[in-house]
């Protein structure tokens, strides 16, 4: 698993062991990180252009150390110093000492564009709001030439804490970052700015609770469901499907779709597709006699393609079974009766539904995303998972290895089993996902692996992340379909386990 930390929790677990360390110790073992990352983006370091670009803080510092190992492996190296005065005066000094030179900005943009290298330590990580005016012109300059930049913890001009970028910031080749992921290197927007990230070890010791988790398959495949020698049909769990409508009839298929493949052992659709469901997929209990007559299950889908059928969406919450809401459920529910739900509850919102429940607009969650999915969790009191180009899982859970059957007993508001608050990011997918149904798979996967016993937060995560394979699989570098997702689950599935 990979983990992101605060930037208060670094800087403390830092201050710790800088206390045990002798002076400059640790800036020492970022900046031979640095240098040798610097050196693999070069190939042939001897006779290289490397231009750094050096702020104030300890992210100028670690440049110029590592600037002065470059120099001693004979690079040219030049620092732009945009606070002279501010300039970390040891960085400074072994860099001139190494044969190395500092200049002002005064001509520095035609030294940036000549550049094989360009090192931004402008900002560190806890620098807020865009680059300052005095900046801009050194990263668009660095941005028109053909040098390979990289920034060193995290790229200068993005929110380390929440992945906001506020106004200009500076794209990266590669981002080499110490000690440990900082939440803006995992989220959109400021993870495109990112490019590859790089982790160097610098001996930090951190709490065993992070402020951001991402799965990978060895924690995927500890989670997902797996039938045992006595396992029937109903053992497995039975997962409930009301969506569709006269007009959205492929919506009920597709969920049904991504349902089948979920590891539920059964799947009951209720709705009026009943019909092209059967069709489709005739291993589906099928029932229009609405959700109370359907039969025993141990989760629910509600609200893909619904339309305005609110009744059967209230119908739903009002179930002492785990619920997943999606699309026109989302519009449909009464937010008391999701926030009075003792069962989990797992709500499936893209960014365009997270602004409409939030009451802000659109711009605001894609800007934001960290902080819409934690405030829609904590208004609903459910877990939430906000799709987009970075999807986010937020709610209270177990956490990651805690296996089928963690949802049993949630609390009230719970959205999960109950223990420590978790966010989590996907890792997965691909933008081909951006295309009609494909939200419903992914509805349907979710409901199916909380039939099959996962908390909301685990269910939510494993679900992200099956789906984005699939649709990475399906994909392969070309447009692909909803239902060519569907039929990737297993795919994924077989990767995750095989590792």
């Amino acid at each position: 698993m990979r983990t992101a930390y605060s930037v208060e929790t670094v800087r403390a677990a830092e201050r710790e062991l800088m206390a045990r360390l002798p002076e400059g110790a640790l800036m020492q073992r970022a900046a031979a990180g640095l240098a040798a990352a610097c050196a693999d983006v070069l190939g042939r370091v001897y006779g290289s252009r490397v231009v750094l670009l050096v702020g104030s803080g300890d992210n100028g510092g670690d440049a110029l150390h590592a600037g002065a190992r470059l120099a001693r492996r004979g690079a040219g190296v030049s620092a732009v110093l945009l606070a002279p005065e501010r300039a970390h005066a040891g960085g400074l000094a072994a860099l001139r000492r190494a044969g190395g030179r500092a200049v002002g900005t005064d001509g520095a943009t035609a030294l940036v564009e000549r550049a094989d290298l360009v090192v931004d330590g402008i900002v560190g990580i806890g620098g807020t709001g865009g680059l300052r005016p005095d900046a801009v012109p050194l990263a668009d300059a660095a941005e028109r030439s053909r040098a390979a930049v990289v920034a060193v913890d995290l790229p200068s001009g993005v929110e380390a804490d929440s992945g906001e970028v506020r106004g200009r910031a500076l794209r990266a080749d590669l981002t080499v970052t110490f000690g440990t992921h900082k939440p803006g290197l995992l989220i959109d927007p400021a993870r495109e700015y990112a490019g590859t990230v790089r982790l160097v070890d610098i001996g930090l010791t951190l709490p065993e609770e992070p402020e951001l988790e991402a799965l990978q398959h060895a924690d995927v495949a500890r989670l997902l469901p797996v039938p045992a020698a006595e396992s029937d049909k109903y053992r497995r769990g039975v997962v409930g499907i009301a969506a569709g409508s006269a007009r959205y009839p492929g919506a009920a298929v597709l969920a049904v779709a991504g349902a089948l493949r979920g590891g539920a052992g059964a799947v009951r659709y209720v709705g009026p597709a009943g019909q092209a469901v059967i069709a489709r997929f005739p291993e589906t209990l099928v029932s229009d006699r609405g959700p109370k007559h359907a039969g025993r299950v141990q989760a629910w889908v509600v609200g893909p393609g619904a339309g305005d059928d609110a009744a059967t969406v209230a119908e739903v919450l009002a179930a002492d079974v785990p619920v997943l809401i999606d699309a026109d459920g989302l519009r449909l529910a009464e937010p008391s009766a999701v926030r009075g739900r003792r069962a989990p509850t797992l709500m499936t919102p893209h960014a365009g539904e997270a602004a409409a429940l939030l009451g802000v607009e659109r711009e605001e969650v894609e800007g934001g995303r960290l902080s819409a999915v934690r405030e829609l969790a904590a208004r609903y009191g459910a877990t939430v998972l906000l799709k987009g180009s970075t999807t986010l899982v937020a709610g209270a859970g177990a956490g990651a290895g805690a296996g089928a059957g963690a949802g049993a007993g949630a609390g009230p508001g719970s959205g999960a089993g109950g223990g420590r608050w978790v966010v989590r990011v996907n890792p997965t997918g691909t933008a081909w996902l951006a295309t009609a149904g494909s939200g419903d798979v992914l509805s349907g996967l979710g409901g199916s692996l909380l039939a099959a016993g996962l908390s909301a937060v685990d269910a939510g995560s494993v679900a992200g992340y099956l789906h984005g394979l699939a649709g990475r699989f399906a994909a392969d570098g070309a447009p692909v379909g909803a239902r060519d997702v569907a039929e990737g689950i297993a795919g994924a599935w077989r990767s995750v386990v095989r590792g």
